[in-house]
């Protein structure tokens, strides 16, 4: 069978095989339309769970990348996009995180929508899966967001600034432009670069006009400024890739808000040191 359009599902994982095993079989009951066709590549950053051998039994069309276990989220989705890039010529890349459950819709969502957002925008334009935390719950976990806060879906077309990358549809168009994800990041603001590039070169970001998958909010990335954490373990959590990474944090805010990001470096001390008085002095401004 001939197929006009091309997708190439990139995903990374690490010691999470039955999320991860769930996600595949979610994203393979997707419906898609019959022109479309549909590659995944997925990064097994070093799982000693049996993560990469469960996968090649259950789905043995999924091209499984090794990963030394260094690699974490930002790094693996590169090396997942890389082997992507150089195996095909693809239309649309998708970002998936395992641990995001699609919706039956989910593809066909993403691809309308990101044909609806070029006709208005006259742009290509960046999808993100606007995600629940619980399936049926209507309650925003990640997608799109501005500076006032997460878009929440509601049955049009919405601009955002910032992405999450838990399920974000990206055109060949733009990645001829912008390339990979950047080699700045271990694990988290990836996301958030690419869609500020994104939007710099003239392309638009914008959420699905509903929810499309399920993925429960991770509460312990905020860890390392929460009053109940201890002073040290806050102190090493804002300096590990799955905390706030301060160098790699600087380095974002650097690219983006230019001088201002030495702002942001006290803000991020302020929290970690003094989290209950940043909180209040937060409140006492509204």
């Amino acid at each position: 069978m001939k197929f006009n359009y091309k997708i190439a599902a990139l995903i990374t994982c690490h010691n999470r095989r039955e999320k991860t095993l769930r996600c595949l079989q979610s994203l393979f009951q997707a419906s898609l339309k019959p022109d479309y066709k549909l590659d995944v590549y997925l990064v097994d950053d070093g799982s000693t769970d049996g993560t990469g051998e469960a996968i090649r039994n259950s789905f043995s069309e999924v091209n499984v990348i090794q990963g030394d276990g260094s690699l974490f989220w930002n790094q693996g989705m590169r090396l997942a996009w890389n082997s992507a890039s150089k195996s095909g010529d693809y239309d649309f890349y998708l970002w998936l995180n395992d641990d995001t459950m699609l919706d039956l819709f989910a593809l066909d969502e993403l691809l309308n929508c990101y044909q609806e957002a070029s006709e208005k925008e006259r742009s290509a334009a960046v999808v993100v899966g606007a995600c629940q935390s619980s399936a049926g719950s209507n309650e925003f976990s990640y997608g799109g967001s501005t500076e006032d806060g997460p878009v929440i879906p509601n049955g049009d077309i919405q601009i955002c600034r910032y992405i999450n990358g838990n399920a974000v549809l990206i055109p060949q168009m733009i990645y001829e432009k912008l390339g990979n994800l950047s080699p700045d990041y271990t694990h988290g603001m990836g996301d958030f670069d690419y869609g500020l590039r994104a939007i710099n070169e003239g392309f638009v970001c914008c959420t699905t006009n509903k929810y499309i998958a399920t993925c429960p909010r991770n509460e312990g990335v905020a860890a390392w400024c929460n009053p109940q954490t201890p002073i040290l373990k806050r102190w090493q959590l804002m300096n590990s890739p799955k905390g706030l990474n301060l160098k790699e944090y600087n380095t974002f805010r650097r690219k983006f808000w230019g001088w201002r990001w030495i702002v942001f470096a006290i803000k991020a001390y302020l929290k970690i040191l003094f989290p209950s008085f940043y909180s209040s002095l937060k409140v006492s401004k509204k």
